[in-house]
């Protein structure tokens, strides 16, 4: 027992103790208001206001100035976990800085995103790290070891990982649902959430948008059997913003607000992020559930406790032994020093025949052009930039401002209206970029222009506007000044943002041809979906909220002052070497709510690497991008080729130490870059297994692999050894440093079986192993990036669980490691093998599925052809149905074993339509009529007798949902 007045106080008590203690001092008002997203404080407890959520993806987001590293997925790139732990370290310690300073920087970071980036096209895709789950798994335990601190006790940060589960589409995001399969669930999107978890660094996660499988992941199952079945620590589930809502508004999956909610909590989520700061809705919500029934005090309780053990982690009830409270930043020479060094090991060489490195030298001249060259891009989840360099920065300073030419490769426009010209008036003022450095940045959603500056009008005198092009007719229009024109809330377009941003993003519009005028075009501003008008008043796209239509809309010629591929081919001829620095603008084509379409680069970018190249040959193109493209011709022809994603405050200072050879490249592609867009598989299409997608099961060729990189030193690999002992494979080399500069090198290991088994024989043959054909054709398990001087060696050692060998085994419904050999690959990328050893594995053999003993799932197949997975229930279960009801969907069961014989399958199945059975030379065909819904399941049987080993296929029409497959027992079984 404690003397401690109030035992929640008491920091002798353990965590488990003091939480009971507090809980049961709350009332249930109080409770019940924990679980919003902005918890108010508990004055007579003397318990502060607390709120969920701050974005700390790559730095402290939103929250004014801070360090801005390298996007995640360029520290993936990095492959180097002891920099992305000390990133943590560092954002972690920025986000207790600003909290010290500001109560409303929430010390529950959301952060990192562990989505896999399993489709290129991705909008998110600069959010993720890899598209390998090993890979995935490794930076994210250290960004969440370095956000969660070291401390036994007491937390820096509590991180949350985002998003579960199997989200890669922003397009039809809170509606559409993934279909995963077992195997695809078990081997790829839950591995990788699981190692974090298992690591001890993380307190919860956050729920996906989409559906997986028919059923809303904010009312997932997965959420308490696995999650929660991984640690013994109590996670905290966080809603997405407006998720809650969208289960009733967009879903349609409940009809009720209140179940939903219900639903929701009972599910694992604890915390309510929906209608921002305004908590009465939610609130409402929970009463209403629980005066109806759906839920019991006991549902808040289980939330709440959970949401104040991580409070107490957090220190907030020990402000005296927090170890946390006190820190440094938010801009430290140590932070600094990091950023530079995190953009500079981000950095791939993709292709070099000797141009790189460019050493300075006197008389040598550098032209540097295009879109990119003089620009530092933000992201949605940056913070504001406190230093900025961009690679015409770092090229000056490296090169001597003097020895570089530049040209940004836009082309000067002007605008033609019927009252003359499109004009800018002149104006006084701070821009809105000036604003938020000095402390704007704590409303999310960027400002999208000021309303006390004049619009634009029509005039004598043309204003002359730098014209982008950054894909699929999205332009950007932006005066000499540096200031992207943007439509403000008033619906009046002006010259007063300093770079795109903003959750709908202002600055953005498209031509659109105007019938009847050979030259003339409307302008459509993308964000409102009104047309740019101008008259007496100035230029706007809406009046009083009106959106202006087509009809109405101002017509516009472009005259062309100046080509960028002109300027930029002046530079290039005038120039020893070109730098050529093309890619994305993060908050167009391609972002948060928004897929990209194509791989391609830009026409505008493309046409600009083709002019320096025709003009000089000594060309470099750098790519700095959020994603992959697909640059063929470019890799085919230029010397030298470079990948980073938007490498934060020092990108530019890092790609001159790069180019100059100061530093040796060494990042490593996170995920394939394929050739072209036709290499692709659907966006919707989350079966990487049958669709052959990432690395893992690509059997094209690729443009560049998973894992490639060059350097400006060669490595050998030699002395391969391996062993088994157990339920461990050591595996170990040594990597020697053949160059004569001082290099990192990232050693990769892969493994494959190498001769699958077959499993035992019946009295009809012998049966095919079911997923022997489908397994990876190679699989990251190790890496480690190290640093050897020229001519220097290490020894490098490591140890895999031989449970990494495995795969889910759908037949028999676990985690297998069969017997056998297996290969193992090592080398500097996914298809840089250079040696490989052998190891043989013990185990006992599956054999084949055993139906007659145990039925089967129907989700449980090996092969499928146009089906879905759906719900079985709202609450658990898979089923699968047909995808289209215009044609039959097609499922193969591989090996069943039907023991001594079964006169017959039972098919639980639900909706309209019919199931088509072969098996054993026989075939029959059930039709049923509804069954009374979706969910509304009855069991039909087919006669069959079967005997031994088969190949089971079903083939599914109409609103058919089959859920289970069971036997019929033969009258000798019986």
């Amino acid at each position: 027992m404690t003397d401690h007045p109030l035992p929640f106080r008491d920091p002798q008590l353990p965590f488990a103790t003091r939480v009971d203690d507090l809980l049961g001092r709350l009332t249930l008002d109080e409770r019940v208001a924990m679980l919003h997203q902005f918890a108010p404080a508990v004055e007579r407890l003397g318990l502060g206001p607390f709120r969920t959520g701050q974005e700390a993806l790559h730095g402290v987001a939103w929250m004014g100035p801070a360090t801005v590293f390298p996007q995640a997925v360029g520290l993936g790139a990095t492959w180097n976990e002891d920099l992305v732990r000390r990133v943590g370290e560092a954002v972690g310690d920025e986000v207790r800085a600003k909290r010290a300073t500001d109560d409303r920087v929430g010390l529950n970071v959301w952060a990192p995103t562990v989505n896999l980036l399993r489709h290129p096209l991705w909008g998110r895709g600069e959010e993720g790290y890899s598209e390998d789950p090993a890979l995935t798994s490794a930076v994210a335990v250290a960004y969440t070891r370095g956000l969660r601190g070291d401390h036994p006790r007491y937390w820096r940060t509590a991180p949350v990982l985002k998003h579960w589960l199997a989200h890669n589409n922003e397009t039809d995001r809170d509606t559409a649902s993934s279909s995963v399969r077992p195997r695809v669930l078990h081997e790829y999107d839950l591995r990788a959430f699981r190692d974090a978890v298992r690591a001890g660094a993380v307190a919860g996660v956050m729920p996906a948008y989409n559906l997986v499988n028919g059923r809303p992941n904010h009312v997932s199952p997965y959420l308490e059997r696995y999650l929660r079945g991984w640690t013994d620590q109590p996670l905290v589930v966080c809603s997405d913003a407006g998720a809650p809502s969208n289960l009733v508004d967009s879903e349609h999956y409940f009809d009720t607000h209140e179940e939903a909610t219900a639903a929701s909590l009972k599910a694992g989520v604890d915390s309510f992020t929906d209608h921002g700061q305004h908590s009465a809705v939610m609130i409402g919500r929970i009463r209403g559930a629980l005066d109806k029934g759906l839920i019991d005090a006991s549902d808040i309780d289980t939330a709440v406790r959970r949401l104040l053990t991580m409070r107490f982690a957090l220190g907030e009830f020990d402000p005296g032994l927090d170890p946390y409270a006190e820190v440094d930043g938010p801009d430290t020479a140590e932070h600094r020093a990091l950023a530079l060094e995190a953009a500079e090991q981000a950095v791939v060489l993709l292709r070099n025949d000797g141009l790189l490195p460019l050493e300075p030298k006197p008389g040598r001249t550098v032209a540097v052009v295009g879109l990119l060259a003089d620009a530092c891009k933000l992201d949605w989840y940056s913070g504001t930039l406190m230093h900025r360099s961009t690679p015409l920065d770092g090229i000056r300073e490296r090169y001597g401002a003097e020895n570089v030419l530049f040209a940004d490769g836009v082309d000067r426009v002007r605008l033609k209206c019927s009252e003359g010209w499109l004009q800018v008036p002149a104006a006084d003022g701070a821009t809105d970029g000036e604003a938020r450095a000095a402390g704007g940045a704590l409303d999310p959603a960027l400002l999208a222009g000021r309303t006390d500056l004049p619009p634009l009008t029509c005039g004598q005198e043309a204003t002359e506007l730098a014209l982008t092009d950054w894909g699929d007719g999205v332009l950007t229009f932006r005066t000499e000044e540096g200031l992207y024109l943007s439509v403000a809330d008033d619906g009046r377009v002006r010259a007063s943002a300093d770079e795109p941003g903003g959750w709908v993003v202002q600055e953005t519009f498209r031509r659109e041809a105007v019938e009847g005028h050979e030259d003339g075009h409307r302008l459509l501003h993308i964000g409102t979906g009104g047309y740019v008008s101008v008259a007496a008043d100035g230029a706007k796209v809406a009046v009083a909220g009106e959106k202006i239509s087509a009809a109405d809309a101002t017509v516009f010629v472009t005259e062309t002052v100046q080509r960028g591929e002109d300027a930029v081919a002046r530079a290039a001829a005038a120039a020893d070497t070109v730098v050529v620095v093309a890619g994305n603008d993060p908050h167009i084509n391609g972002r948060e709510t928004e897929d990209r379409t194509t791989l391609a680069l830009p026409a505008q970018q493309d046409r600009l690497w083709r002019a320096a190249h025709a003009a000089n040959p000594r060309t470099v193109l750098v790519l700095t991008s959020a994603y992959p493209y697909a640059v063929t011709d470019a890799a085919e022809r230029l010397p030298a080729l470079l990948w980073t994603a938007h490498g934060g405050q020092a990108a530019g200072a890092a790609l001159a130490r790069i180019l100059s050879g100061d530093v040796s490249p060494a990042g490593r592609l996170p995920q394939t870059w394929y050739a072209s867009d036709d290499d692709l598989p659907g966006l919707f299409d989350y079966d990487v297994i049958g669709s052959r997608q990432t690395y893992l099961y690509f059997d094209g060729t690729p443009l560049y692999p998973f894992g490639h990189g060059l350097g400006y030193a060669d490595f050998t690999y030699s002395a391969l050894r391996t062993e088994v002992d157990g339920d461990r494979l050591g595996v170990s080399l040594t990597v020697t440093n053949d160059g004569a500069t001082a290099a990192d090198e990232v050693a990769q290991v892969y493994v494959r079986a190498a001769a699958p088994a077959e499993t035992a024989p019946s009295p009809e043959g012998p049966g095919r192993r079911p997923e022997a054909s489908d397994l990876p054709l190679r699989k990251l398990v190790a890496h480690r990036r190290i640093s050897l001087a020229p001519g220097a060696a290490e020894r490098v050692e490591f140890d895999v669980p031989v449970a990494e060998l495995g795969h889910w085994s759908v037949a028999h419904g676990r985690w297998t490691v069969e017997p056998g050999a297996y290969e193992i690959l090592t080398g500097a990328s996914s298809a840089d093998i250079r040696l490989t050893a052998t190891a043989l594995v013990d185990g006992e053999p599956l054999g084949p599925r055993p139906v007659a003993a145990r039925g089967l799932d129907a989700v449980d197949y090996d092969r499928q052809e146009d089906t879905e997975i759906v719900d079985r229930t709202k609450t658990e279960g898979d089923a699968v149905a047909p995808a289209s009801a215009d044609r039959e969907g097609s499922l193969v069961y591989l090996a069943c074993d039907f023991g001594q014989g079964v006169d017959g399958l039972a098919f639980l199945a639900s909706g309209e339509g019919g199931i088509t059975v072969s098996a054993g030379g026989q075939s029959t065909l059930l039709r049923f009529p509804d069954t009374g819904g979706p969910y509304a399941y009855r069991t039909f049987e087919a006669a069959l007798a079967l005997r031994g080993v088969h190949e089971l296929r079903i083939g599914l029409a109409g609103s058919v949902r089959l859920a289970r497959i069971d036997v019929v027992p033969g009258k000798e079984s019986a």
